[in-house]
């Protein structure tokens, strides 16, 4: 890959592959673009410039688009190919399979930008001179862009659209090639040498002069050998240009740009292999992150499903056991909810001396207790421990509303879900319903234990009572003569003795139960939700058709749109890095006649099955008249090639949806209009 031949043949060959793929430059693309990292050539000029004339005479044949107002709409790409030394060498257009053309061009490529104008004229948007130039802004203001400049000498420079556009995105004139038109048609006693030798405006790039045909030779099919045999015949034979006659004209023209490209593709070459290489490695992390596609079979979705399942299962058992954050709010639930919620329990009021007094008259009814107030006891105790089941209760509540955002985090989480918005909905349908039925089931357990402590109290906790007291020298306890017993039984003192008995024990019952909802909680919630989270799910999911499968795995269009596009991309960037690398050096740029361009267009659908589509190009026309010939492809079309066209290879990539093309046929020239 050392010759400039195989060093622009390699771009070439880049460039129409990366047209393909609707990378093109100039427009929004929500990849990294190969095209703008591509050094190449854009012709500016204004609608009267002389820009088509330069473009033909430097390829030596007409084929672009003429008219009066504006022509060329859209952006073309002009990738010319030099054959092999000793090739026979001729162009052989479709339309006319008999007639062949034989010329030779130097390897170069070029983008035809539309001609820049003033003013709208009628029949035109108000928007069409902001319009053009913002188009051939965007591809000319590209780092990567060289600039030809397309200036007519019978015009003052200061007013040059090209010179001003080039100016204000290359200031220094480092990409900018200043082409000067029309020099034979100044007038007399004038010249352009202020502007050729650079006095008037100074480039980094010589100025060049090109002399293109006259309206005359067009009508008269002067053909371009002849067009260029005059251009250097008035150079040479000029008394104001004759001694710059080397360094002016098409030919000359073509050569420097061929050179100037070839070197600037050389410069770039480690800064595109090291963007190659960086967009392989991200596309290769996007397609790992998008997923690969959903294959059609019933068996196998099931399987991808089961699956996804898992993979969710995993990232909520993470959450649960400390892999990921939100575990830890289930022991906060146990830790700092649950006890303040017993602490705010309102056992103060409940055995305050007046409601003691109250509810254990109430218990002896006419007999009063002859030794202690044992049913007051028991209704005490009975109604205190109601007051658990509320936190009981709470307990499950807070450690469901947990578990059930963590299954939503979860599944947000599980990158392999995100393609699958059905399926998501139908996980977190299936699991929140899950868990609705655990916290139901720890409900019941949590309440169970509240009731047990109130069916079966703890007798030795009152034996201990008033040993306790005596021990730690307080209260005296009630004596056991019932004599004396008959005298305290209803004073204040006894109520409050009542009282505090009921709160320790109350107080003994907190604390087991702080000890044992947890327990209960996590065994029919916690526990549960890691052992058969999915499990009701699963058994759905076996029952369900091909059809139910196929809906839960309908991923979002966008999604699938960018994994296409991501395919696609990413066998460009490793055809371009192949190219890049040790095997490109072999295939230099693919010439070689038309046996060398059919193994590179083979090569090319084989490397990138999209390519494969491509097969007919300007092969479908439809011909309508002899004088006036109308063609449109069968399908959209943003790549027109002219096939078998030897010496070069000319591709006109149209930057549209939609192609349409008008060939008018002038004796042996053919001019292409757009419809």
């Amino acid at each position: 890959m050392t010759t400039m031949e195989s060093l622009i043949g390699l771009v070439n060959r880049i460039q129409r592959a990366c047209t393909v793929l609707g990378d093109y430059g100039g427009v929004d693309n929500a990849f990294s673009s190969l095209w703008e990292a591509l050094p190449s050539v854009a012709v500016v000029g204004g609608q009267s410039s002389g820009k088509s004339s330069v473009l033909e005479s430097i390829v030596g044949r007409d084929f672009l688009p003429r008219g009066s107002g504006i022509v060329t709409r859209r952006p073309l790409v002009l990738q010319l190919h030099k054959t092999e030394d000793g090739s026979q060498e001729y162009a052989e257009f479709l339309h006319l399979p008999e007639r062949r053309f034989s010329d030779f061009v130097v390897n170069l490529t070029l983008i035809d930008l539309p001609g820049l104008t003033k003013v709208a004229v009628e029949g035109q948007p108000e928007s069409i001179v902001q319009d053009i130039e913002t188009m051939v802004r965007t591809y000319v203001e590209k780092p990567n862009c060289i600039i030809l400049a397309i200036s007519p000498a019978n015009q003052d420079i200061a007013t040059s659209d090209a010179i001003k556009l080039a100016r204000e995105v290359d200031p220094s004139g480092e990409r900018t090639f200043g082409v000067l038109t029309k020099l034979d048609l100044m007038d007399k006693g004038t010249n352009a040498l202020d502007v050729l030798e650079g006095r008037s405006y100074r480039l980094q790039h010589p100025w060049v002069g090109i002399v293109n045909r006259s309206q005359a030779d067009i009508n008269k099919n002067v053909d371009m050998i002849v067009a260029r045999r005059k251009e250097r015949e008035y150079f040479a034979t000029s008394p104001d240009y004759g001694h710059l006659a080397n360094k002016m004209g098409s030919e000359y023209l073509a050569k420097l740009l061929s050179k100037h490209l070839e070197s600037a593709i050389r410069a770039r070459i480690p800064s595109i292999t090291s963007l190659i290489n960086k967009t392989i490695d991200e596309l290769e992390s996007e397609m790992d992150h998008l997923g690969r596609p959903i294959a059609v079979d019933a068996g196998a979705q099931l399987y991808t499903i089961l699956e996804l399942c898992r993979a969710f299962d995993k990232v909520f058992k993470e959450h649960l056991d400390g892999g990921r954050p939100g575990g830890d709010r289930i022991y906060g639930v146990f830790d700092n909810q649950l006890p303040a919620a017993l602490r705010k329990l309102p056992f103060d009021r409940h055995l305050s001396l007046q409601n003691v007094r109250r509810v254990v008259s109430e218990a002896d009814g006419y007999q009063p207790h002859l030794i202690a107030p044992e049913q007051g006891y028991r209704r005490l105790i009975e109604s205190a421990l109601n007051y658990f089941r509320g936190p009981a209760e709470a307990s499950a509540d807070a450690v469901h509303f947990v578990l059930k955002e963590l299954v939503r985090k979860s599944i947000a989480e599980t990158q392999e879900l995100r393609r699958f918005p059905s399926l998501q909905a139908e996980l977190a349908a299936a699991a929140n319903e899950a868990l609705e039925r655990f916290r139901e089931d720890s409900k019941k357990t949590v309440l169970r234990l509240v009731d047990m402590e109130s069916s079966y109290l703890t007798v030795d906790f009152f034996r201990r009572l008033p040993q306790e007291v005596d021990n730690k020298g307080g209260n005296p306890a009630i004596p056991a003569n019932p004599a004396s017993s008959a005298v305290d039984r209803y004073s204040e003192m006894h109520f409050r003795r009542i009282g505090s008995n009921v709160s320790s024990y109350v107080g003994m019952v907190s604390e087991t139960l702080r000890n044992t909802i947890p327990k209960a909680v996590v065994h029919c919630q916690v526990k549960e939700a890691k052992q058969s989270l999915l499990n009701y799910f699963y058994t759905q999911i076996g029952k369900k058709e091909g059809k139910q499968l196929s809906q839960l795995l309908d991923e979002d269009p966008a999604l699938m749109e960018r994994r296409l596009q991501c395919a696609k991309r990413l066998e460009l960037y490793k055809a371009a890095r192949d190219e890049f690398g040790g095997d490109g050096q072999k295939r230099g740029c693919g010439g070689g006649g038309a046996g060398g361009e059919e193994e590179e267009e083979a090569e090319w659908k084989q490397r990138i099955p999209c390519l494969s589509s491509m097969s007919g190009f300007a092969r479908n026309v439809r011909w309508e008249t002899k004088s006036e010939r109308k063609f449109q492809s069968e399908r959209d079309m943003r790549i027109i090639e002219w096939c078998g066209l030897i010496p070069y290879m000319l591709w006109l990539v149209e930057m549209s949806e939609h192609v349409h093309f008008t060939a008018v046929k002038i004796n042996s020239a053919y001019h292409v209009d757009y419809g």
